[in-house]
């Protein structure tokens, strides 16, 4: 019926669409109000038309794909059915008891149906506003508003903390008066007998929505998808492909033996919620996304579950695994105990387990969650104490300048080259050892965990490790089976490498890394006579201009491609307006262009 791809209107097609606006004109919504949802591939059942503009809509752009259960217009969906009988038990009985509760079942639906709609891209289905119906009835305030959406399932937590982010009042704590740690008090000071806590942090609970996945037709049949489409060896389109996903296979082959089981991982990033003239205030949402669902439909907006959202205003640092508790108390229990879940597919419970493989951030979220400092000599987790950086001598910043070498073959013609990178140098190392995940816990186990007592600085930082705490996601029973614990978000590390060879290449004053600095410190680094600072008269320097370098007019012949540069919808911003003719160079890039 949805006829796509036609030419001309089949006899068939046309029969089915007047079917369907008759019967849609029997509907309450067309009798109130003379109107009815257009389910047609453009409107989505978003908007109210009269019945024969929702005809011509049909004919020209057939019905929206996988509109076969007319959920906007009166028919119930089974696996709604099935899933409101799982969540409200005998009760949901009563809701059609009347028209008043008949709206709000009515509304649930609605809800249900664009939680999972994720055709629909950012725009929600609404209900009929007063114009269409004046009898409708509106929540009139926020308490109201809460208890009508209670039965979804989509409850939240607030859980209080200390100032300073020392501890949660959480489980045996929630009732102190004041922190354990530095002893800052737990409620504010009012006139009135409320306690108000001075801190709170909002946990929206993380079982609830993995069960929700099993409970729609929506996105049940996908979850096995990891299993059942595994790539031949050598290919790699989704992380199931990957050695990682294999070795915890057969690490723990009961786990994988039930492919309901759900792979899951955690990302965290730190935002300015307020405009930038405003007080400096930064909080850092906690996200968890499943990996069983298949690539078009893997980390997409629907399926990137807020979990907890740290409050400000500062950077948590390594404070960050106070907030994660709630988190990692559900976690051991979806994995030691696992939850009884309903699945849609087959009617039927089965107990679900799941399993963190890893975590996405930046490079300093990256410290903050493996415990590992990435600052100082010792900032790379991958080299550890085996780096071979050093520190300029004028630049007085860390440099790991030429430590790339010994990650080549060992007959690579670049090891051999004595003056094309570091000067006098030959390479004949091996690469550091990548240590297994028993060999970390074997260095960590050592150093508390900074839910136990305040972070301090350990023996040897700095020089022999670079190690703050003891990660509470080693309280995970398999995290030391994981090959990859902790990755990077490529996203940044690209923008600060481009801006860094942009701004020198162009170079830009202020931004360019070849500056007066770098020059003093290459003769002793680098045989690059040709750049080095070359004294005039009366003690001054002059800097040659560098051979990678360009002109005013490259400059500008540069900007005004890029101002020209068409790309893609949703590819990139508009570049033409990063462009600075005058100067000739780019300005106000961000990670996403």
């Amino acid at each position: 019926m949805t006829n796509f791809g036609r030419i001309g209107l089949r006899p068939e097609f046309v029969e089915g669409v007047t079917g369907f606006v008759e019967y849609a004109k029997t509907l309450e919504p067309f009798q109130r109000s003379g109107m009815i949802k257009c389910p047609c591939n453009k409107c989505q059942c978003l908007n109210y038309e009269k019945p024969d503009i929702v005809e011509l809509h049909l004919y020209r752009n057939g019905f929206k794909r996988e509109y076969t259960v007319w959920t906007s217009h009166g028919e119930i969906d089974n696996s709604f059915d099935v899933f409101q009988h799982y969540v409200l038990g005998e009760s949901s009985s009563a809701v059609n008891s009347n028209a008043q509760n008949y709206r709000m079942h009515d509304m649930v639906q609605d809800a249900f149906g664009v939680h999972f709609d994720f055709e629909s891209g950012n725009q929600g289905e609404e209900a009929p506003n007063a114009e269409f119906d004046p009898k409708l009835e509106i929540p009139d305030n926020f308490y109201k508003a809460k208890r009508l959406v209670s039965k979804l399932g989509l409850s939240s937590m607030r859980i209080h903390c200390c100032e300073n982010g020392c501890m949660l009042y959480y489980k045996d704590d929630i009732d102190l008066e004041s922190c354990k740690f530095c002893g800052k008090s737990h409620y504010k000071q009012t006139p009135s007998r409320k306690k108000v806590p001075i801190k709170v942090m909002h946990y929206l609970p993380l079982i609830p929505r993995l069960k929700r996945l099993y409970a729609s037709n929506r996105s049940a049949p996908h979850m096995r998808w990891h299993h059942e489409n595994r790539r031949p060896p050598g290919v790699m389109c989704h992380p199931s492909d990957g050695e990682a996903w294999k070795h915890f296979d057969r690490t723990y082959p009961q786990f994988a033996a039930e492919p309901r089981n759900i792979r899951l991982g955690l990302c965290s990033d730190g935002f300015t919620p307020h405009s930038v003239s405003a007080i400096p205030y930064s909080c850092w949402p906690v996200f968890v996304t499943p990996y069983n669902l298949p690539p078009e439909m893997c980390m997409t907006s629907p399926y990137i579950f807020l979990n907890c959202v740290i409050p400000g205003p500062r950077n948590p640092k390594v404070l960050i695994d106070v907030y994660l508790q709630p988190l990692i108390d559900e976690l051991k229990q979806l994995w030691v105990q696992g939850v009884e879940t309903f699945y849609v597919s087959l009617k039927q419970n089965f107990n679900l387990r799941t399993a963190l493989m890893w975590t996405i951030n930046d490079f300093p979220a990256y410290g903050m969650l493996s415990g590992w400092m990435t600052a100082g000599k010792l900032a790379c987790p991958c080299c550890m104490e085996n780096t071979k950086s050093f520190t300029l001598k004028h630049g007085r910043k860390n440099s790991w300048f030429d430590c790339h070498r010994q990650f080549l073959s060992m007959d690579h013609e670049f090891r051999s080259m004595k003056n094309a990178f570091r000067k006098n140098t030959v390479e004949q190392g091996c690469p550091p050892p990548i240590l297994t995940g028993e060999q970390v816990w074997e260095r960590v186990q050592q150093f508390p965990k900074v839910t136990e007592e305040q972070p301090y600085k350990f023996d040897g930082y700095g020089v022999a490790h670079n190690w703050t705490k003891q990660s509470i996601f080693w309280e995970l029973p398999y995290w030391k089976d994981n090959l990859l614990r902790h990755n990077l978000d490529v996203m940044h590390i690209e923008k600060n490498y481009f801006d860094n060879l942009f701004n020198t290449v162009i170079d830009v004053n202020g931004k360019t890394k070849d500056n007066v600095k770098a020059r003093m410190d290459l003769p002793e680094y680098c045989r690059r006579k040709e750049l080095w600072l070359q004294e005039k008269q009366n003690n001054k320097f002059f800097k040659p201009k560098a051979s990678y370098s360009f002109t005013l007019d490259q400059k500008r012949k540069i900007c005004e491609w890029v101002e020209q540069l068409k790309m893609p919808d949703g590819h990139a911003s508009n570049l033409g307006k990063r462009v600075d003719m005058e100067h000739g160079k780019l300005h106000g890039m961000k990670s996403h262009d």
